[in-house]
């Protein structure tokens, strides 16, 4: 077999093995679904754009999971802690972003090894974007 006809077999990553692209729009569509009508993510979401909000939600997620790069080549990298610093995220809105996460993960009923791997992720990540904790006092600098 000459060099030029082998091929390698190409790695398949998490988003091809879930399902690729419709897979994440299930999961960003069930997500929003259930953040739109919630009375405390609701007014952190820009109400006349939530179409966009779902597009990079989506692009960014299937870029991390080993999907197009579309998101990065749209908006660059994606520093998620500078891009949400902006909006107060303590410990109802972190819940509240896990409990219709967790709804929308559900629906996909990926397998149990996909689910925790997707599921990991998205705990750490919300628990990373929380900017505001209830036992800070403002302008108290001194040790607990």
């Amino acid at each position: 077999m000459s060099e030029s006809s082998r091929s390698l077999p190409s790695a398949r990553t998490f988003y091809d093995e879930v399902g690729g692209a419709p897979v994440f729009h299930d999961l960003v569509a069930h997500f929003y679904a259930g953040v739109r009508t919630d009375p405390v993510l609701s007014p952190l979401y820009p109400h006349d754009d939530w179409d966009g909000a779902e597009t990079r939600l989506r692009g960014f997620l299937e870029q991390y999971w080993g999907g197009p790069t579309t998101y990065s080549q749209h908006r660059g990298h994606p520093r998620l802690r500078m891009r949400h610093a902006p909006f107060a995220i303590g410990r109802a809105e972190r819940d509240a972003w896990l409990r219709h996460m967790r709804a929308a993960v559900d629906s996909l009923e990926l397998s149990p090894e996909h689910d925790a791997a997707l599921w990991g992720y998205l705990e750490m990540a919300a628990r990373s974007m929380q900017n505001r904790f209830p036992d800070e006092a403002e302008g108290d600098l001194s040790p607990a």
